[in-house]
């Protein structure tokens, strides 16, 4: 083998590596897309659909130091189990820490279930799904965002179980506690 050749196979394979970690970040593919601690995968064909997005919500006004919720939708997947996909906006770039979670607990701040996220994703909001267990007494659910560096702060949202609506809770730079009159 020439020394061309064995060139031109390590650029092909850096090649490779590089896309396929990229397409693993962009598909949702890879290691966000794991089990987190609740030990369940999103289902390929949920039962029932309740999906409402979030309107009005402004991104231009946002902290993005903060890991803040722009957007949750609810899919129930059977029984208590629901699936939620929700959508971030921090500020990767600018700062050494990054949004590592997102978590949904109750009005009373138990937490129901946390989707680990195990790298940066730059400056654009990202959606990520997690399936999590809302018992059946439980109307309201805090959606809260996480980052390494400030912890809990900028905006979270109150979303209602089962039919997905939602409010945008601005929290300022410290975690808020929730009522039942700030549910949607």
């Amino acid at each position: 083998m020439t020394e061309t050749d064995r060139t031109r196979r390590a650029v092909l394979t850096a090649g490779v590596a590089a896309v396929t970690a990229l397409a693993g970040c962009d598909s949702g593919s890879g290691p966000d897309s794991q089990p987190s601690e609740t030990g369940t995968t999103p289902p390929t064909e949920p039962t029932t659909t309740a999906l409402t997005p979030t309107e009005g919500t402004e991104h231009s006004d946002l902290d993005l130091r903060e890991a803040n919720v722009t957007d949750v939708a609810v899919t129930n997947s059977g029984g208590q189990d629901y699936r939620f996909d929700v959508t971030l906006y921090h500020d990767d770039d600018g700062e050494d820490g990054y949004a590592d979670w997102w978590q949904v607990e109750t009005l009373a701040g138990d937490r129901l279930g946390r989707r680990d996220l195990l790298h940066a994703h730059s400056t654009t909001p990202f959606t990520r799904s997690e399936t999590i267990a809302v018992p059946g007494d439980v109307a309201c659910v805090v959606v809260r965002g996480h980052d390494q560096t400030h912890g809990y702060g900028g905006q979270a949202m109150t979303v209602a179980v089962p039919d997905g609506a939602t409010r945008a809770i601005r929290q300022g730079a410290e975690r808020k506690s929730v009522a039942e009159s700030d549910c949607p």
